[in-house]
């Protein structure tokens, strides 16, 4: 029975209206928290590395927006920058200087990127790129890794990651196995899965499409040299590699995943970080892959609010930041994250409480088994209730974890000593309610 409205929070309240609205209340599948067995709270605004919801509580943020505000909430130069643009106009549908401003900043980072367009998601982002990748092989087929989340277009969600694997989807429906079957999926982390597929699709695959750091299934790091194969193996069978930095880009380093383990691509997707979390993304690479675009060639994309006015000013303003102060910054969440990852891993351990740590940079996961976490299955193999314990315990004391065991955690540069210690201490009372249950 439903509690009577005077004895329900707000954000209950909202969430029930947005359930006769919405498909489960949301309109993204993980913030519905059904994983962690808990209502959503409803958010009012956030400010620096604090969220605020409808009850006027406030958390200490680890999801980020899932990742993008690495300058922290509201931070004043992305705001100032998208206040000045609004009052240009929200839209144009045509060409602006600050499409091409952003752009270079971008290349300036990525020197696999020669020449870049941008859309308005990472989704729309890997699946234009794989247009181009089977367009410029003639190929078919593409190699995916069980667990990897590339947005939520057709040909990508076999064996996919973050809220796929969070509900236990094994695909979707609506998606006709005559797509699904030109997607080969293997175990990450392991070559012999992979040169095992090109072997049995001589000729026929177009392309590798990865994380470089798994993030949708939790964290998992590639294995040392494990991408150079990759690249190697690409070159040699004649398909191109495309590297999914939606998540690592500009937050792993300040060039993403590509400089931090000095490795190439042939094309690069970019995600939200790039407009400052505003709706945006980007496709790029080697020029002899990307003039194959309509205007210049026979593949088609195209988007009104590509390139819009309000995501590209956001975006000139948090990459200018990031490079002017990368000295500083990259170092400080280095050293920010280890401290809050490591302490509450030794908390875990204190505790009693099985628990598996994997980081690079300033995103990690608390994977709840025992033993390495290299893949997708043995990720899978979280203890999901013990953790579902733990969110609920960190959200009652004021700290925001992302609502699934198959989702990294990120920090930024608004976290300091204070919300560090806040995070300890809640986790060495959190761990008590897992072991207690």
């Amino acid at each position: 029975m439903n509690s009577p409205a005077s004895l329900r929070t707000r954000s209950q309240i909202l969430q029930q209206r947005a359930e006769g609205i919405f498909p489960g209340g949301v309109n993204s599948p993980v913030r519905a928290f059904r994983s962690v067995g808990s209502t959503p709270p409803f958010i009012e605004s956030a400010l620096g590395a604090y969220l605020t919801d409808a009850d006027n509580n406030h958390f200490i943020d680890y999801f980020g927006s899932w990742g993008p505000m690495i300058l922290g909430h509201a931070f004043p130069p992305v705001v100032e920058a998208i206040q000045r643009a609004a009052t240009r106009s929200a839209s144009f549908g045509a060409s602006t200087a600050a499409e091409a401003d952003l752009a270079e900043r971008v290349l300036a980072c990525y020197p696999a990127i020669e020449k870049i367009r941008f859309v308005s998601s990472g989704t729309e982002a890997t699946m234009s790129a794989i247009r181009l990748a089977r367009a410029a092989t003639n190929r078919k087929l593409i190699l995916k890794f069980d667990g990897c989340y590339h947005g939520h277009s057709d040909s990508l969600l076999v064996k996919a990651g973050s809220g796929v694997a969070t509900l236990g989807i094994p695909g979707s429906a609506g998606v006709p196995e005559e797509i699904a079957s030109l997607t080969l999926s293997v175990p990450f982390n392991d070559p012999e899965a992979v040169a095992a597929a090109f072997a049995a699709h001589p000729d026929s695959i177009a392309a590798i499409i990865l994380e470089p750091v798994v993030g949708n299934a939790g964290c998992i790091p590639p294995a040392p040299g494990y991408l150079q194969m990759l690249r190697a193996l690409t070159a040699r069978q004649g398909a191109l590699l495309i590297v999914d930095e939606v998540m690592t880009g500009f937050r792993v380093a300040l060039g993403g995943a590509l400089e931090l383990y000095g490795l190439d691509a042939d094309l690069v997707t970019l995600g939200k970080i790039i407009g400052g979390g505003l709706p945006v993304g980007a496709f790029g690479g080697k020029r002899r892959f990307m003039d194959l675009l309509a205007p210049l060639g026979p593949v088609y994309q195209a988007g009104t609010l590509s390139g819009n006015p309000l995501a590209m000013a956001a975006g000139i303003a948090t990459l200018t930041y990031l490079q002017e102060n990368a000295a500083q910054i990259y170092p400080q969440l280095e050293a920010s994250a280890q401290a809050v990852a490591e302490g509450v891993a030794a908390e875990a351990a204190q505790a009693g409480v099985p628990l598996t740590l994997n980081r690079v940079g300033s995103m990690w996961t608390w994977f709840f088994t025992t033993g390495p976490v290299r893949n997708y299955a043995e990720a899978s193999r979280s203890d999901t209730a013990a953790f579902a314990r733990f969110h609920s315990a960190m959200m009652e004391q004021g700290v925001w974890l992302p609502p699934s065991q198959y989702e990294a955690m990120f920090l930024g540069a608004a976290h300091g000593k204070d919300e560090l210690a806040a995070t300890l201490a809640a986790a060495q009372n959190a761990f008590q309610a897992v072991v207690g249950a």
